[in-house]
Parts: structure tokens; C-alpha cells; sequence
């Protein structure tokens, strides 16, 4: 009898992740979600949230924290000016604050930032948060673009962790100030704040992120999920409206 209930319990887990897998359709992805109440993960396809990709533009998050607490960045509002270089993103060729770079993803702000803070800083503090593989490789100012830093799902999400709860290595008034010019978007019993991050593997395949948390009603749920496709403009779709889905599928976000 003991034996069919350990075989049963087996069948069940089983199926549950298939099923949960089948909520990506077909998409080569992963989603890992933390539910702070609960003290529980839901993984969608663990094989690929152990795997490191480059982070993108989520690395935006770190990457306000060190400005700020270094001194580099004064606040939200703290300027740094267009180099008058015209780039393929018009939202990008002009002048932002930190709280406007985070919202356009706005690449030469913070290349410029992680200029300004210098590659001994920057690696103290990619050590010191145990972020990814922990590489800045031969630029300062790209090397969570370029593939040189790697992180995966899982380690995102514990990386939320320690952000949402203040047990990284900044003052509350640093992560208080990213937190709050991070994205949102309001439901009527959720609220969703966020970084998106999309970049080019090493495969040639483009990787699209979305990592944050999610807060609903007397609950926490932290989160970062990763989709592959073919092209820039795919990967840009299928994660907004993928990631969404599946988060209202889990009743996460209402």
C-alpha cells in the first residue's frame, strides 16, 4: 500500500509539471515563481531555470542599486546627458534620469553609469551579491549584454529575494528609490512591478525577460521568467503576452 501511494504521489508530480509546462505552448522557457506566504516555488521547466543566460536589461536593477549607493547617482532624478550619439531607439537620444533611463531601458545611461563606477566597484558588488556567474569579462560598460555575466531563473528570483526583503548589501533608501521607479501595472486585485530584459545568446537565438514581484492583497509572490525565439521583435511579443498569461492562468495576477 505504501509502495502505491509513493508511485501515485510520483504520477501526480509528474503530471503536474507537464501541465505546468504546457502553460509556455511550445515556447523553449521558463518560469519561476516564489510565494512568500506560502514559502513555496512553482517552477515551469526546472531544467531550464538552473540555466545562465545573459540578463539583459534586468541587470538595470543591480545596476541602479550599485549607482546609487556608491554616490555615483545622487537619486531619481539625478541626470546624465545624451553623448549626442544617435542611436536606433529614438526614446534613447537625449538627455534622462535615472527614474526615466529604467522606464526607456535606456542602454548608454547605464553604460555610462557602470563607467563612472569603475570595474573594481562593480566586481565588489557583483561578489559581494553573488550575482550570476559573476563576470564582467573585457568591458565594463557592456558585460551584461555581451554574455560575459550570466544568470539563470532561479538565481533571479533569489536575487528578488533579498531585494524585496532589504537583505542586500544597499541602504533602505537606495532599494526604496528602485523599487518605486521600477515598472507597474495595476490590476484589480494585483499590482506587477517589473524589469524587462531582452539580449542575444551566444547561440544566435534572442532571450526575453521579465523579473520582479507581484503583490496581491496580503501576499508576495517574486518571480523572473525567460522565453527564446528567433527574432528581436518575436521574443519583445511572445514575452509580454506570454508571461502574462501564464500568471493569470495561475490566478497570480487578477
Amino acid at each position: 500500500m505504501k509502495r502505491l501511494s509513493i508511485l501515485f504521489l510520483l504520477f501526480c508530480l509528474v503530471l503536474n509539471a507537464q501541465e505546468n509546462k504546457d502553460l509556455l505552448e511550445g515556447h523553449l522557457g521558463t518560469l519561476v515563481i516564489y510565494d512568500v506566504n506560502k514559502n513555496e516555488y512553482i517552477t515551469i521547466n526546472p531544467e531550464r531555470a538552473a540555466l545562465r543566460f545573459t540578463p539583459a536589461s534586468t541587470f538595470k536593477i543591480p545596476n541602479s542599486l550599485i549607482g546609487l549607493e556608491t554616490g555615483v547617482i545622487r537619486d531619481e532624478n539625478f541626470i546624465i546627458n545624451w553623448d549626442g550619439i544617435k542611436r536606433w531607439n529614438d526614446d534613447w537620444n537625449k538627455d534622462h534620469t535615472l527614474s526615466s533611463a529604467i522606464k526607456f531601458s535606456v542602454v548608454p545611461y547605464y553604460q555610462e553609469l557602470a563607467r563612472r563606477v569603475g570595474r573594481d566597484r562593480m566586481q565588489k558588488y557583483l561578489n559581494s551579491l553573488n550575482y550570476g556567474n559573476k563576470v564582467i569579462g573585457d568591458n565594463v560598460d557592456s558585460f551584461w549584454l555581451d554574455n560575459s555575466l550570466q544568470i539563470s531563473a532561479d538565481e533571479q528570483v533569489e536575487f528578488m529575494k533579498k531585494f524585496f526583503e532589504y537583505k542586500l548589501p544597499f541602504s533602505k533608501r537606495t532599494i526604496d528609490i528602485v523599487k518605486n521607479i521600477m515598472s507597474e501595472e495595476k490590476y484589480s486585485k494585483s499590482v506587477l512591478k517589473y524589469k524587462t530584459g531582452t539580449g542575444k545568446k551566444t547561440t544566435g537565438e534572442f532571450i526575453g525577460w521579465l523579473v520582479g514581484y507581484i503583490r496581491k492583497e496580503n501576499n508576495v509572490y517574486l518571480f523572473a521568467f525567460n522565453v527564446d525565439s528567433e527574432t528581436f521583435d518575436e521574443v519583445v511579443k511572445i514575452r509580454a503576452e506570454l508571461s502574462r498569461k501564464i500568471l493569470k492562468q495561475l490566478k497570480i495576477i487578477e
